[in-house]
């Protein structure tokens, strides 16, 4: 293993990094942190805080990032994360192992992932420069080769959303429209996604709140299809709390859970525009914190209405369930509007997660943790090509090792590693003070954290485990290769100051 350090942040995620230990103007202050009560030190002296104020101020010279991001805006962004693709694609997967009892996980899978949300919340205000789960792991266990694998976890787990996306997109949605198999067009759509990639795509928070409105308002119709429905007297509101015969109501949440957790992972990738968000201590957490709520509440109800709405196993018995919906609540609404609105909101998520996946191998390479060559870039577009093409590759193969819920559960193993390694490095980094105030949750939730993360990589099954293994094993052999004396002194053409990928 490579011992060279990825103390600062990959190129992808964020220009620079603090460097840890006690921060730069600490000395200076001379505000010592109160030891053995686990509280913030106590607010300097008057004459204190006004040197406090100045550096403080100063802080946004100190990035070459633009804060343009306020507090609403984030709040959007984390939101359109979360929402959208998972909740289209798998509710009827989710039917199937609790029938209409659907809303229970989705509950479940929103604590769960409010417990690490929380542990994000306090290292993003802590170090709000640090960047992403793979510095926070570095400067935790001050190990380049931890850091390494838990960037590359997220990196696998980009990829592999990417490919479950890629078949719940050629389902029945694309069927309204086209009568053609599902893999053969997952692979044409995975294909057209490397195009878009490799041709330069900007993306901007105010892009995603377009995206967000469009995902959005398919859910709220399905909500308001529901109450509609049950207005008339054609729901059955005891269908919630169905379960499917002969079984345990315990494993078939926790199964299902796994799945929900899958509609909710997004927010850890808010953490790379922490340099980019305005007064970022104070609106973090509440934008973290309100956008996780809204989506959860979103999610319950739509998990209600869609029980009222139909029996479980004709949700289960579709890749296009929230279509089988509309379809039920029978209001004139055409099949094409809604599977539209549900596609945008799929090839969206699998957009997004490929353009993420090509800039962190990008990034990754270009730190040397794997093969320089695939850091090489179009001339012209400023494109990471050669990346663009490995993980389109990857996500093509991918689709054929599974289905979207085996794809999705694997998705979920992988970035429960990485939350683990984050609900660990909270409390290992509890002794390292920092003289600004920030979050700062009770020491009792990142445990919690981490004892509900082992829990879900109990319940999965030995298929996922193996398709994780292989991906790891892949990404460990290339980290490997990367340190080869004819690959670690290879030229890359550079980079621009600019975001790579902009295009023109």
């Amino acid at each position: 293993m490579s011992t060279r350090s990825n103390s600062r942040a990959w190129k992808c995620s964020v220009p620079r990094s603090v460097t840890p230990g006690r921060p730069r103007h600490a000395r200076r202050v001379g505000q010592p942190p109160e030891r053995g009560t686990g509280r913030i030190a106590a607010p300097p002296r008057r004459s204190q805080t006004r040197r406090v104020q100045t550096t403080e101020a100063a802080a946004p010279d100190d990035t070459r990032l633009r804060r343009a991001v306020t507090g609403k805006l984030l709040f959007l962004f984390i939101l359109g994360d979360v929402l959208g693709a998972g909740i289209y694609a798998l509710f009827g997967v989710m039917a199937g192992e609790v029938g209409g009892a659907v809303w229970l996980p989705m509950l479940v899978a929103l604590v769960l992932a409010l417990l690490t949300a929380a542990s994000y919340a306090e290292l993003v205000t802590k170090y709000p420069k640090a960047g992403g789960s793979a510095v926070f792991a570095e400067r935790a266990f001050k190990s380049s080769t931890v850091s390494f694998l838990v960037g590359y976890c997220m990196l696998a787990a980009g990829v592999t959303s990417a490919a479950g996306l890629a078949l719940a997109f050629a389902g029945d949605y694309l069927g309204v429209f086209l009568d053609v198999p599902a893999v053969p067009a997952a692979v044409v759509f995975l294909v057209l996604i490397g195009l878009l990639n490799a041709r330069g795509i900007k993306e901007s928070v105010r892009a995603n709140v377009v995206m967000t409105v469009i995902e959005v308002s398919g859910l709220v119709l399905i909500v308001v299809l529901g109450a509609l429905v049950l207005g008339r007297g054609d729901g059955d509101v005891g269908r919630v709390t169905e379960f499917p015969p002969g079984v345990s109501v315990a494993s078939g949440v926790l199964a299902a859970a796994l799945l929900a957790y899958y509609s909710f992972v997004g927010f850890e990738t808010s953490a790379n525009v922490a340099e980019e968000v305005r007064d970022v201590r104070r609106v973090y957490p509440r934008a973290l914190f309100g956008s996780l709520l809204v989506a959860g509440v979103v999610y319950l109800l739509v998990g209600l209405a869609a029980s009222v709405v139909l029996p479980a196993d004709e949700l289960a018995g579709s890749s296009g369930p929230l279509l089988e919906v509309v379809r039920a609540a029978d209001v004139g609404i055409p099949d094409e509007l809604f599977s539209a609105i549900a596609l945008i909101a799929v090839a969206n998520g699998a957009l997004l997660t490929m353009i993420m996946a090509s800039r962190l191998v990008f990034g990754m390479a270009e730190q040397g943790l794997l093969p320089r060559p695939l850091a090489r870039v179009l001339p012209h577009r400023r494109t990471p090509w050669v990346s663009i093409l490995v993980t389109t590759l990857v996500a093509i193969a991918l689709t054929l090792t599974g289905d979207l819920g085996e794809l999705a559960n694997t998705v979920v193993l992988l970035l429960l590693f990485v939350f683990l390694s984050t609900n660990i490095a909270v409390l290992v980094l509890r002794s390292d003070r920092v003289e600004q105030d920030h979050f700062r949750v009770p020491a009792v939730v990142p445990v919690l954290a981490v004892a509900s993360c082992v829990l879900l990589l109990w319940q999965q099954e030995a298929e996922i485990w193996l398709r994780a293994a292989i991906l790891l094993a892949v990404g460990v052999v290339l980290h490997l290769l990367a340190q080869a004396p004819w690959w670690r002194g290879a030229p890359v053409e550079p980079a621009s100051d600019g975001v790579v990928g902009a295009g023109r």
